[in-house]
């Protein structure tokens, strides 16, 4: 049952939304606190480019195929799967709350979850490391562009500007690339440091999320959408991921990759960045209510990470049981060949 309960980040985003709900921060303090927000989201893309090294992207980018297809259901597959789920606006599901389906669809993967689950389950993990690292790096320039794109083509406003291209440049790519160019001299003590900064990771974070959550809460979000509506968005999470998970990992096989691989395919091309997602978010929908759009993607956040964790561990075991049978076989064959041979 472990696997199924929330992580301590999920409980702390939680926390959150609750906080923001009860305490939104408002007025010259939500200006200054907006500010250092930005900063630590600078800090955040920062500390992304320092930490990967560039012998890994170039040990991983060889196996360009595994790279295609994980990019192809990214920033293909997922953004087709949540138009088709246009049907459903506005018969069950409210405009705001489909536009954070919608922009979920349209993220990169993520990066820490997606190595570890493939770690977990025998994958191929230098390759799940450039997969998810280039997929964060790629979605900079893709999401703005698949937001305008999608917006437009489904009808459901929005568009997309040059200057949110540009602020996402100056915001998010410039932090991302110093961090590249220092990563020779500061990338392997960042790395070693991870418990250290990881309250920057997340914190960042926490802060956007109270950031996005208490302007919503100031305008009304929780007045806005119901319970029902909430369960529908989970409802819509869950078999949005259901299908992917199906696509990536029946349709690796289909296309002749190893185990290892179709491992590394299913859990790179399944997930969604919340830790890009939230940075970008309050970017490119400024002054709408994130708080309604990022919500969305905080629940499949969660949802992707208990049923990845369940099929890690199905893999996991599946690997376990057949080198059990392996072993079993070869000591079955050397009884038998010891029992043959002349004393």
């Amino acid at each position: 049952m472990r696997r199924f309960l929330p992580d301590t980040f999920t409980m702390l985003l939680v926390l959150t939304v609750l906080t923001a709900s009860f305490f939104p921060v408002q007025g010259s303090a939500a200006h200054y606190f907006g500010i250092a927000t930005d900063f630590a989201i600078g800090l955040l893309f920062f500390l992304h480019g320092a930490r990967l090294s560039r012998d890994v992207v170039i040990a991983g980018a060889l196996h360009w195929r595994l790279h295609l297809i994980i990019l192809l259901t990214t920033f293909g597959i997922f953004p087709l799967l949540g138009l088709g789920m246009g049907v459903l606006v506005p018969t069950v599901l409210p405009q705001t709350l489909y536009t954070g389906i919608l922009f979920l669809c349209v993220l990169p993967s993520t990066v820490q979850s997606s190595i570890a689950f493939t770690s977990i389950a025998g994958g191929n993990v230098p390759a799940a490391i450039c997969a998810a690292s280039a997929s964060n790096i790629f979605g900079m320039f893709l999401t703005p562009l698949l937001v305008g794109l999608l917006f437009s083509v489904g009808g459901h406003g929005g568009g997309f500007s040059w200057s949110v291209l540009e602020q996402i440049m100056e915001q998010l790519l410039a932090p991302f690339i110093l961090g590249q160019i220092l990563q020779p001299w500061i990338g392997n003590w960042i790395r070693s440091k991870k418990k250290i900064l990881m309250p920057v990771d997340r914190g960042s974070i926490l802060m956007v999320v109270y950031s996005a959550f208490s302007e919503a809460v100031v305008e009304g979000l929780w007045h806005t959408f119901s319970i029902g509506d909430i369960a529908t968005v989970i409802i819509a999470n869950m078999v949005l991921l259901a299908l992917v998970l199906c696509i990536t990992m029946f349709g690796s096989r289909a296309l002749g990759f190893s185990r290892a691989d179709e491992i590394t395919i299913t859990f790179c091309g399944s997930k969604k960045s919340l830790a890009s997602g939230v940075p970008m978010a309050s970017v490119i929908f400024a002054g709408q209510s994130i708080g309604a759009i990022v919500l969305p993607l905080m629940l499949f956040h969660q949802i992707q990470l208990m049923a990845c964790a369940v099929i890690a561990q199905k893999y996991a075991d599946a690997a376990n049981r057949k080198t059990a049978q392996k072993e079993a076989e070869a000591q079955r064959l050397q009884k038998t060949a010891d029992a043959t041979t002349p004393g």
